[in-house]
């Protein structure tokens, strides 16, 4: 049910989510936390302090806090109307004591900075990126849909914006920390360069809409400063033949089940 926002003009909706566990209050239209979020939440591993960029509503980072009860959580997001309303389900859901939401852009340093987020601190950063360039798509007219599937303009020449996401997130992150990321399969060329070789032990697990489909999405992963070669994961499958989902994604869907990444 629709209802006024407690963040600014637009209107909200409160869902539960996670089977419950959570209770989101979103915006009614625009982007909506959907199978992507519960996925990298699912593919978080655990951590003592954890960034998660573009937070958006605070979806993903409040799952990871709701898992791990001893993490610190750090929710980065550039919009101030979905920053006030992550804050929001923050304190709604009881985590307002582990969790801070900065607004700032993650590309900035000086913007890092200036919300007070220090490079090499965290344990985890995790991220689901906007999906499309400027130049791939007609943005969409509703301005939260657009800003999260549209990256703004690289900072500078010669660097995509999808590039400047990754090394910003990376600049967050400690040595040994852990990085994981959901994003499209024909970006994966650009995200691999976009590491540079700060990254080790890479892994990459295929998401299939349904067992015959191709894969629609990739959960990325890798641990800075590894040496440890690439390895592709077993996939997931969506949807099962009959329709609904299947068991595995049902129970990552839940909040009941994680992925493993293998690393010990």
């Amino acid at each position: 049910m629709a209802e006024p926002s407690l963040a600014g003009s637009a209107a909200t909706t409160t869902d539960a989510w996670l089977a419950g566990r959570l209770r989101l209050i979103q915006p009614a239209k625009g982007h909506r936390v959907g199978s992507d979020a519960a996925l990298l939440a699912a593919a978080a591993p655990a951590a003592a302090r954890v960034a998660d960029i573009g937070a958006g509503v605070g979806a993903v980072g409040l799952a990871i806090a709701l898992r791990y009860l001893a993490v610190r959580v750090d929710l980065v997001e550039i919009d101030p109307e979905l920053a006030s309303l992550a804050a929001l389900n923050a304190a709604a859901n009881g985590l307002a004591e582990r969790v801070r939401v900065i607004i700032a852009d993650v590309t900035s340093p000086p913007s890092r900075r200036a919300g007070g987020l220090s490079d090499g601190e965290a344990d985890l950063v995790t991220t689901n990126p906007p999906f499309f360039a400027p130049t791939d798509v007609r943005a969409s007219p509703q301005p939260g849909r657009a800003q999260a599937h549209v990256l703004p303009e690289p900072p500078s020449e010669g660097q995509s914006g999808l590039a400047a996401w990754i090394k910003g997130a990376l600049a967050l992150l400690a040595p040994g920390g852990r990085f994981v990321m959901i994003h499209r399969p024909d970006s994966l060329a650009a995200i691999l360069a976009a590491f540079g070789g700060r990254l080790g032990a890479i892994a990459i697990l295929p998401v299939h809409p349904r067992a015959e489909a191709p894969a629609h999405r990739l959960l990325i992963a890798g641990v800075k400063g590894a040496r440890s070669p690439l390895a592709i994961r077993p996939p997931i499958v969506l949807h099962a033949a009959a329709g609904g989902f299947t068991p595995e994604a049902e129970a990552l869907h839940r909040g009941e089940a994680a992925i493993d990444w293998g690393w010990g």
